[in-house]
């Protein structure tokens, strides 16, 4: 279930609510009770190790993208 993050206008606590996606835009208390919160924006991170069956990028550029992956004339 994912985790949003508030921020308590009146307290300036910063606390997490876990719901459902569907319920992500409705309003959420602090945990004193203070109804004035604001949801904020989380930044997701997103990380793992590479393995050795992953062979490693080549150094000459390209990668992806259309002029980086040679598409451009």
């Amino acid at each position: 279930m994912p985790r949003y993050e508030y921020r308590c206008r009146t307290c300036d606590d910063t606390f997490e609510v876990s719901r459902p996606m569907a319920e992500s835009s409705a309003p959420a208390a602090c945990p004193v009770g203070h109804e004035d919160t604001v949801k904020l924006l989380s930044a997701v991170a997103v990380g793992g190790t590479r393995t050795q069956s992953a062979p490693a990028p080549a150094g000459n550029g390209g990668g992806g993208g259309c002029c980086g992956g040679g598409c451009c004339g």
